[in-house]
Protein backbone atom coordinates (compact mmCIF):
# COMPACT_ATOMS: atom_id res chain seq x y z
CA UNK A 1 0.00 0.00 0.00
CA UNK A 2 1.16 3.71 -1.00
CA UNK A 3 1.77 5.13 2.42
CA UNK A 4 1.38 8.43 0.75
CA UNK A 5 -2.38 7.80 0.51
CA UNK A 6 -4.85 8.80 2.92
CA UNK A 7 -7.77 6.13 3.94
CA UNK A 8 -10.48 8.26 2.22
CA UNK A 9 -8.12 8.57 -1.30
CA UNK A 10 -8.12 4.98 -1.15
CA UNK A 11 -11.31 4.40 -0.83
CA UNK A 12 -12.82 6.99 -3.12
CA UNK A 13 -10.20 5.12 -5.65
CA UNK A 14 -12.06 2.13 -4.74
CA UNK A 15 -15.51 3.73 -5.46
CA UNK A 16 -14.22 4.41 -8.71
CA UNK A 17 -13.85 0.58 -9.91
CA UNK A 18 -16.73 -1.87 -10.69
CA UNK A 19 -16.98 -4.49 -7.85
CA UNK A 20 -18.68 -6.77 -5.81
CA UNK A 21 -19.84 -5.28 -2.86
CA UNK A 22 -22.14 -5.65 0.24
CA UNK A 23 -24.77 -3.58 0.68
CA UNK A 24 -27.03 -2.78 3.94
CA UNK A 25 -30.32 -1.47 3.32
CA UNK A 26 -32.75 -0.76 6.49
CA UNK A 27 -35.38 -3.37 6.53
CA UNK A 28 -38.79 -1.02 6.10
CA UNK A 29 -40.72 -3.21 8.70
CA UNK A 30 -38.56 -4.11 11.35
CA UNK A 31 -36.08 -1.33 11.04
CA UNK A 32 -33.28 -3.79 11.44
CA UNK A 33 -30.51 -3.84 9.09
CA UNK A 34 -30.48 -6.23 5.59
CA UNK A 35 -27.15 -6.74 3.67
CA UNK A 36 -26.99 -7.77 0.49
CA UNK A 37 -24.20 -8.82 -1.94
CA UNK A 38 -24.39 -7.18 -5.35
CA UNK A 39 -22.69 -5.46 -7.76
CA UNK A 40 -21.25 -1.91 -7.53
CA UNK A 41 -21.30 -0.32 -10.80
CA UNK A 42 -19.22 2.96 -11.44
CA UNK A 43 -19.71 4.29 -15.20
CA UNK A 44 -19.24 8.10 -16.30
CA UNK A 45 -18.18 9.39 -12.48
CA UNK A 46 -21.64 7.60 -11.27
CA UNK A 47 -21.86 4.91 -8.72
CA UNK A 48 -25.36 2.96 -9.20
CA UNK A 49 -26.60 -0.63 -8.85
CA UNK A 50 -28.92 -3.05 -11.24
CA UNK A 51 -29.61 -6.61 -11.67
CA UNK A 52 -31.31 -9.05 -13.32
CA UNK A 53 -34.31 -8.30 -15.15
CA UNK A 54 -37.44 -9.49 -12.80
CA UNK A 55 -40.76 -8.38 -13.72
CA UNK A 56 -42.88 -10.72 -11.05
CA UNK A 57 -42.04 -8.93 -8.24
CA UNK A 58 -39.66 -5.94 -6.70
CA UNK A 59 -37.15 -7.42 -4.55
CA UNK A 60 -37.13 -6.44 -0.95
CA UNK A 61 -33.66 -4.43 -1.15
CA UNK A 62 -35.76 -2.27 -3.39
CA UNK A 63 -38.42 -1.59 -0.91
CA UNK A 64 -36.35 -0.68 1.83
CA UNK A 65 -34.37 1.90 0.04
CA UNK A 66 -37.90 3.38 -1.14
CA UNK A 67 -38.83 3.53 2.50
CA UNK A 68 -35.43 4.86 3.68
CA UNK A 69 -32.86 5.90 1.24
CA UNK A 70 -30.01 5.79 3.70
CA UNK A 71 -27.67 2.99 2.83
CA UNK A 72 -24.03 1.22 3.64
CA UNK A 73 -21.78 0.49 1.11
CA UNK A 74 -19.28 -2.33 2.13
CA UNK A 75 -16.47 -2.68 0.02
CA UNK A 76 -14.72 -5.91 0.74
CA UNK A 77 -12.30 -6.19 -2.52
CA UNK A 78 -8.51 -3.91 -3.06
CA UNK A 79 -10.13 -2.07 0.12
CA UNK A 80 -12.41 -2.89 2.76
CA UNK A 81 -14.46 -0.18 4.10
CA UNK A 82 -17.81 1.02 5.02
CA UNK A 83 -19.27 4.12 3.08
CA UNK A 84 -22.33 5.54 4.29
CA UNK A 85 -24.69 6.81 0.99
CA UNK A 86 -27.90 8.01 -0.34
CA UNK A 87 -29.69 5.48 -2.72
CA UNK A 88 -32.67 6.58 -5.11
CA UNK A 89 -34.69 4.54 -7.26
CA UNK A 90 -34.51 5.30 -10.61
CA UNK A 91 -38.06 5.07 -12.65
CA UNK A 92 -38.08 7.60 -15.33
CA UNK A 93 -37.07 5.85 -18.85
CA UNK A 94 -34.94 8.64 -20.68
CA UNK A 95 -32.41 8.43 -16.70
CA UNK A 96 -32.52 4.31 -16.57
CA UNK A 97 -30.89 3.88 -20.53
CA UNK A 98 -27.36 4.88 -20.14
CA UNK A 99 -27.20 3.47 -16.88
CA UNK A 100 -29.01 0.06 -18.16
CA UNK A 101 -26.83 0.48 -21.52
CA UNK A 102 -23.70 0.52 -19.40
CA UNK A 103 -24.19 -2.79 -17.10
CA UNK A 104 -25.34 -4.59 -20.41
CA UNK A 105 -21.87 -3.37 -21.98
CA UNK A 106 -20.32 -4.90 -19.32
CA UNK A 107 -21.94 -7.97 -18.51
CA UNK A 108 -22.09 -8.33 -22.36
CA UNK A 109 -26.09 -8.83 -22.41
CA UNK A 110 -28.11 -7.98 -25.39
CA UNK A 111 -31.42 -8.00 -23.85
CA UNK A 112 -31.19 -3.93 -22.87
CA UNK A 113 -35.23 -3.73 -23.38
CA UNK A 114 -36.11 -6.37 -21.20
CA UNK A 115 -33.49 -4.48 -18.84
CA UNK A 116 -34.76 -0.85 -19.10
CA UNK A 117 -38.52 -2.43 -18.80
CA UNK A 118 -37.76 -4.91 -15.25
CA UNK A 119 -34.21 -4.60 -14.06
CA UNK A 120 -33.98 -2.34 -10.82
CA UNK A 121 -31.92 0.96 -11.14
CA UNK A 122 -30.38 2.19 -7.99
CA UNK A 123 -27.86 5.35 -8.15
CA UNK A 124 -26.10 5.86 -5.30
CA UNK A 125 -24.39 9.36 -3.91
CA UNK A 126 -21.71 8.66 -1.39
CA UNK A 127 -21.41 10.51 1.75
CA UNK A 128 -17.89 10.85 1.67
CA UNK A 129 -17.23 9.73 5.21
CA UNK A 130 -13.52 10.64 5.62
CA UNK A 131 -14.28 14.53 4.65
CA UNK A 132 -14.64 15.13 7.87
CA UNK A 133 -11.35 14.02 9.15
CA UNK A 134 -9.29 15.03 6.53
CA UNK A 135 -7.78 18.02 8.27
CA UNK A 136 -7.13 15.96 11.43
Amino acid sequence: MDKDISPSEETRAALRHSQIIDLTTTGRRTGRPRRIEIFLHHDDDQLFITGMPRADRTRDWIHNIEADPRVVVHLKQSVVADVPATARVVTDPDERRPFIEAAARRWRRTDVPEMLRHSPLIVLTVDHPDEDQAGR
